[in-house]
């Protein structure tokens, strides 16, 4: 079976292709892309679940969660990654000129990130370092990002930081600017593209290894997401 929409735990999960994601976006809100780790807690991490069910468009990032998909709901999707997404971003001559805003992890990042965005030909790019939003996840506040955007006026803004505080900061956001402001929360994706984190590429991405990459990439940090994506299939039982 096919689904174009498909509601998993109320999250309202999009099987659109890119051009028609970014058709639906243009009109402003906040894209989600959340990884089998995230997901699976999300009964016991109710902000992030909130940020999730208030997201605009929720697109298939896991592979796992579409093999799970697959195997208990018979529903046959085919993985939208945020770094396929991004990718076709990236190349979408149409929006070039529009202003962008990243919030990035790090100095370094911010500065890698927006070389490349110039160097595919984005006219107005800006960059914002995120403090450690981490700390106050039950919280978060950041007057500071809102006067920025309130001023920048982006048409788009990218948050690269850590799932499961990327949504909640890009609900925060919506809560507080114009409603016409489009987020995307990709997370790390960014980095596979400038190769400032695992060299993931799209037969890596199209044969659902992604995960494998990151985990050899940097085993101390991917074992544990790994280890907690396992227990999504409790969410299916």
């Amino acid at each position: 079976m096919k689904n174009n929409i498909v509601i998993f735990k109320q999250i309202k999960f999009y099987n659109y292709s890119f051009a028609n994601i970014l058709l639906k976006l243009k009109k402003g809100g906040y894209l989600v892309a959340p990884a089998a780790s995230a997901l699976a807690d999300i009964l016991v991490n109710k902000p992030y679940y909130n940020a999730l069910l208030k997201s605009n468009i929720a697109i298939f990032d896991s592979g796992f969660f579409c093999i799970l998909l697959r195997i208990f709901k018979g529903v046959t999707i085919r993985k939208f990654s945020g770094y396929l997404f991004l990718k076709n971003f990236f190349n979408e001559d149409s929006i070039k000129k529009n202003k962008i805003l990243t919030i990035d992890p790090s100095l370094i990042d911010a500065r890698l990130n927006k070389n490349f965005l110039k160097s595919k030909n984005f006219l107005y790019v800006k960059n914002y370092v995120a403090p450690e939003y981490h700390k106050k996840l039950k919280n978060i506040a950041d007057a500071k990002l809102i006067e920025l955007i309130k001023s920048y006026k982006p048409k788009y803004i990218i948050l690269n930081i850590g799932g499961g505080v990327q949504e909640l900061l890009a609900f925060y956001i919506m809560q507080r600017v114009s409603k016409s402001v489009v987020i995307i929360c990709t997370g790390a994706a960014i980095s596979f593209i400038t190769k400032r984190q695992a060299p993931i590429n799209d037969v890596v991405d199209y044969m659902y290894l992604g995960w494998l990459w990151r985990l050899l990439y940097n085993p101390r940090e991917n074992f544990l997401r790994f280890f907690k994506s396992i227990k999504l299939i409790k969410l299916f039982i």
